[in-house]
């Protein structure tokens, strides 16, 4: 008498402890793996949203784009302000926006001067790859604000 033995019961229940030790694995992996937000006061930045729409609303209305010309081989950065918004009472910051890396993120005081209004940047310090740079300015008591993105 030969008895045969049957092997589903066996199957059912491997299949259960390697979907089980497949789960386990993919929660170890996403609890290891490092998230960081782009920015760390994130909901104080939603807040003024609306701000900065019309901001960027008036930057768009203006007869002349602000200029934004990266020179590789100089390692410059020049932003020229349209004639409208040429005059002393120009203050802002220019910020540099790394997507890939909050660390390497830094701002820089925007004080154009001269007949075009413009300031000249090294880009000597920028790490090569994507960038953002957002320009944030008052002029004439008004708020302006652009974001252009670069590849150093």
């Amino acid at each position: 008498m030969s008895t045969q033995r049957n092997l589903w019961p066996y199957a059912i229940i491997a299949t259960f402890v390697l979907f089980a030790s497949y789960i386990g694995y993919m929660v170890q992996q996403a609890m290891r793996t490092e998230v960081e937000l782009v920015s760390p006061d994130y909901y104080k930045q939603e807040l003024a949203y609306q701000q900065r729409m019309e901001s960027v609303a008036r930057t768009a209305a203006l007869p002349a784009p602000v200029q934004v010309r990266y020179e590789a081989a100089a390692q410059r950065l020049t932003l020229e302000l349209p004639a409208a918004l040429a005059g002393p009472g120009v203050r802002g910051q220019v910020h540099f926006f790394r997507p890939s890396d909050q660390k390497l993120d830094f701002v820089l005081p925007f004080v154009p001067t001269g007949q075009p209004a413009r300031q000249l940047l090294s880009t000597a310090r920028l790490r090569p790859g994507h960038w953002r740079l957002r320009l944030d300015f008052t002029a004439g008591g008004q708020a302006y604000f652009m974001e252009e993105k670069l590849s150093i």
